[in-house]
């Protein structure tokens, strides 16, 4: 009896404690806020050519002493709980004083080689967002300007998501900042949503397709050379690199040009880089005490991706041109948490639902389904740089119809598609069971998946070029990669995975997308009709792309596919999903932002009415069968002992 009453009582203590003592890399915590800073790099979209080699440093400096920042912020989340008034004298205005003067050198830089700018000194100042502040304002104009590429956008009036906008409270993630519940959702929830623009007679239909690899080599680095050339860690987050082998902050032109690739097909020594994805499953990576990484908040096992497709389209109205030796693109906003979504460029869905995609959250998948990542590029070219001051306006997206801006001419459009075997993390545990994933982020954006983003530099040969060009205008399908993951011009239904491991259904309301607002590239509209020629199963956010994409098959075959990293398969009773904790992360923001890209529902508001699979197991009692074996195993002993009491009492009677 004693032995057995001792294991309960062990037991109850231990699953009253757990929560608190359990490990760190799996739970939420709360951290001090968000530090939200203008973007003074979108200001600049005149900058001479002598003056900007020292302005692409001196905003790489303004990136570093934000992330400083934020490092001290967190480290002084007691301090500020104990006196309101320390963030801002021992954090926020030294930034702003650093900022001051950093600005006022980019300016002197400038108007050494040309015409100082000007409105650049009321962006030193940046605001502290609370964790669970309900305050949706913003630090500065909070919006990208000057000639965007996406100009007509209506992103400008967007509401933007900010930390606490109906946020639980607290973060979690390895890190302790991000991501949290909020930022996932079911995507069998989510209603269709790819739509393209309608093809011209003239249309250019033809695909190219280049096979890189995957990164199996373990190329990373924190650099961003089209940012912050020259810069260590300009990036503050970590890439990964497929194609061109010398891409780092110091890389000439001439060291990518006579570099080693990855690619099949030896004239293209492009390089292709995006963020890194990462488990929050408690591992220490390489960079785990380095800038870029772990100190910088990113934290965790990165993911190998288990297939890359690169795909260049053409033009749904047109011939298209070829690119210029050494173009730099980005697509995609890296800071459009703070930013707001002007820039965005979002996708994220799973194979076979990639009719439907989601801007600004990560996918929950069914079991026998993957994580997409897709990013569209720029498919309109300036005719003369290949690179600009705020490394946007050189480039943009077609309008609604497919056309170019004035002055512009279509170059093939990349279409990245970078394919993930993940499982849906199991959100009531915050992890535990099954581990979150997020990409990696500068620290103040807390890894929001609305900040994903692509760069791409083309140093394909003039010969390489001129057969893409040839292959897309005559509507031929070509290319190292082409044929890989399935027929580009095939429409294939959208597949059901049986949700045997269930993705679970996120509580609330699904709601659903208006037509054509799940696009993904801003200022432009969909597609009506599939063309001859299409590149494989992606999300069709732009307008020059040509005609819908169908829903992808679950898991194609490529020879850039690699074994990816086992991470192990919940069994069919753990729960992927939680229920509400506390709402959506961006409900507030959502519901009176992006109407020209809709997004889909919240985590907090999708509904459980039939449009998702439903869990086999609440988490909490799949859970607690398998903790509480030993207060029943204890109980068992109580009652024996008990009972053998009873009976040696009667004998002895």
């Amino acid at each position: 009896m004693l032995g057995g009453g001792g294991l309960v009582a062990a037991n109850v203590y231990a699953s009253a404690t757990e929560d608190g003592g359990a490990d760190p890399a799996r739970t939420l915590s709360s951290p001090a806020g968000t530090i939200d800073c203008p973007d003074v790099g979108s200001r600049l979209t005149a900058v001479p050519d002598g003056a900007k080699e020292d302005v692409a440093k001196e905003l790489a400096l303004l990136d570093q002493q934000i992330a400083e920042a934020y490092q001290r912020l967190q480290e002084s989340a007691q301090a500020i709980q104990q006196d309101a008034g320390f963030a801002d004298s021992a954090i926020m205005n030294p930034l702003k004083d650093k900022r001051t003067a950093t600005i006022e050198r980019i300016a002197i830089a400038v108007d050494r080689e040309g015409e100082r700018p000007q409105g650049l000194e009321p962006l030193a100042p940046c605001a502290l967002r609370a964790a669970d502040s309900g305050n949706g304002d913003q630090g500065g104009d909070g919006q990208a300007e000057g000639g965007d590429d996406e100009a007509g956008q209506e992103g400008a009036d967007q509401g933007n998501e900010q930390p606490g906008n109906g946020e639980q409270p607290g973060n979690g993630g390895q890190a302790g900042n991000g991501p949290v519940a909020a930022d996932f959702a079911d995507i069998t929830a989510v209603q269709p949503n790819v739509t393209g623009p309608a093809l011209q007679k003239e249309a250019s239909r033809g695909t190219f397709a280049t096979s890189c690899g995957v990164n199996e080599n373990g190329l990373f680095n924190s650099d961003n050379v089209i940012v912050a050339p020259g810069v260590s860690n300009g990036a503050h987050h970590f890439h990964d690199y497929v194609g061109n082998q010398a891409n780092d902050a110091f890389a000439s032109d001439e060291d990518l040009a006579n570099a080693e690739t990855t690619c099949v097909d030896q004239d293209d020594k492009s390089t292709y880089y995006w963020p890194v994805i990462r488990l929050q499953n408690g591992t220490q990576e390489q960079d785990a005490n380095a800038p870029g990484g772990g100190i910088e908040g990113n934290a965790g096992e990165i993911v190998t991706p288990k297939e890359v497709t690169l795909t260049f389209v053409g033009s749904p109205r047109g011939k298209v041109t070829g690119m210029p030796r050494l173009l730099r693109i980005i697509t995609g906003d890296a800071k459009a948490f703070v930013n707001g979504t002007a820039n965005a460029n979002a996708s994220w869905s799973c194979t076979g639902f990639e009719d439907r995609q989601l801007k600004d959250k990560y996918p929950l998948c069914p079991q026998g389904s993957d994580v997409v990542r897709t990013f569209k590029f720029q498919s309109c070219w300036d005719g003369q740089n290949i690179d600009s001051a705020n490394h946007r306006t050189h480039v943009a997206f077609a309008a609604a119809d497919g056309s170019c801006p004035a002055g512009f001419k279509a170059i093939p459009q990349l279409v990245q598609r970078i394919v993930y075997d993940i499982d849906a993390p199991s959100l009531q545990d915050g992890g535990r069971t099954t581990p979150l994933f997020a990409l990696d982020t500068f620290p103040e954006q807390l890894h929001k998946p609305v900040t994903d983003h692509g760069d791409f530099i083309n140093v394909f040969s003039e010969d390489l070029m001129g057969q893409m060009v040839d292959c897309i205008n005559e509507g031929r399908e070509c290319g190292a990669g082409a044929g890989q993951g399935g027929d580009p011009g095939e429409e294939e239904p959208t597949q059901q995975p049986q949700p045997t491991q269930s993705a679970g259904t996120p509580p609330g309301g699904g709601e659903e997308p208006e037509p054509g607002d799940g696009d993904g590239e801003p200022t432009e509209a969909p597609a009506t009709e599939e063309p001859a020629k299409q590149p494989p199963a992606t999300d069709e956010p732009a307008t020059e792309a040509p005609g819908t994409e169908p829903a992808n098959d679950d898991k194609p075959t490529m020879s850039s596919t690699v074994a990816p990293k086992s991470y192990g398969t919940p069994s069919p009773t753990q729960d992927a999903t939680a229920p509400a904790q506390g709402g959506s992360a961006e409900s507030g923001a959502d519901a009176g932002s992006t109407p020209a890209q809709t997004q889909p529902a919240a985590a907090g508001e999708e509904s459980g009415d039939g449009g998702g699979t439903q869990p086999q197991a609440v988490g909490g009692l799949a859970e607690t069968g398998t903790t509480l074996w030993p207060a029943a195993a204890g109980a068992v002993l109580l009652m024996a002992g008990f009972l053998l009491l009873m009976r040696t009492r009667r004998r002895a009677g």
